[in-house]
């Protein structure tokens, strides 16, 4: 899809995506608010394109429209844990909310997107989650190392919203390299761990890039031959 161009591309996606969760917007009312939205510029494309657009990305996609969504986990691994009060609630349905801006949910299983922003939640709001990860029979050495990388993490963006906590009560051991035979939710922390860096790379990032830069990259990728 990459010969396309993106103004195109992605509009024609949030079309195809809202038929395929059951929210459809008319592709008439996406080119109005498109045109509406970049007033300014020229925007070339009309209903015809997007639903040709749409057969391409239907191609590509072998047709497989079939997509699991983190909040399915979310609710039951929060009243597991014991944190399925009204602010953890809202806190981790936004976090899993923005990692829809990312690629994760194409990259990583649902399940584990979930404990991530269970993770991150935790820390933000200084919920001990040791017992729970020891029911999950979790290597805590390992619990404890991502939830000090975390703090750190926290403290170096000095986000508006994050008003960090010291979490830990004792230095964690060192992260070991993880056994290549280790039991899958051992490994699966792992992956919560790199899971909840993305996340909050993503907020630095957004923090970084502006709208100009946005639309300036666009322009150029639209003149590449």
């Amino acid at each position: 899809m990459t010969e396309y161009d993106p103004r195109l591309v992605a509009p024609t996606c949030l079309y195809l995506a809202s038929k395929a969760e059951e929210s459809t917007v008319q592709a008439r009312l996406l080119v109005f608010y498109i045109k509406k939205l970049y007033a300014d510029e020229k925007y070339r494309y009309e209903i015809k394109d997007i639903l040709e657009m749409e057969m391409k990305v239907l191609e590509a996609l072998n047709y497989y429209l079939v997509v699991y969504h983190p909040y399915r986990s979310l609710s039951p691994l929060l009243q597991d844990a014991g944190l399925n009060d009204l602010n953890m609630t809202q806190l981790t349905w936004g976090l899993v909310n923005d990692t829809y801006k990312m690629d994760l949910i194409l990259v990583h299983p649902p399940h584990l997107i979930a404990l991530a922003c269970i993770y991150i939640a935790s820390v933000l709001r200084d919920k001990d989650t040791t017992a729970w990860f020891e029911e999950l029979r979790v290597d805590m050495n390992v619990a404890m190392t991502l939830a000090k990388h975390l703090e750190d993490k926290i403290n170096d963006h000095r986000r508006p919203f994050c008003k960090s906590t010291h979490i830990l009560t004792s230095p964690p051991t060192p992260l070991a390299v993880p056994p290549p035979f280790a039991p899958d939710v051992v490994l699966s922390i792992y992956l919560v761990k790199n899971i909840s860096m993305e996340i909050l790379d993503f907020y630095e990032s957004h923090r970084m890039f502006t709208e100009e830069r946005i639309n300036a990259a666009l322009q150029k990728l639209t003149l590449r031959p």
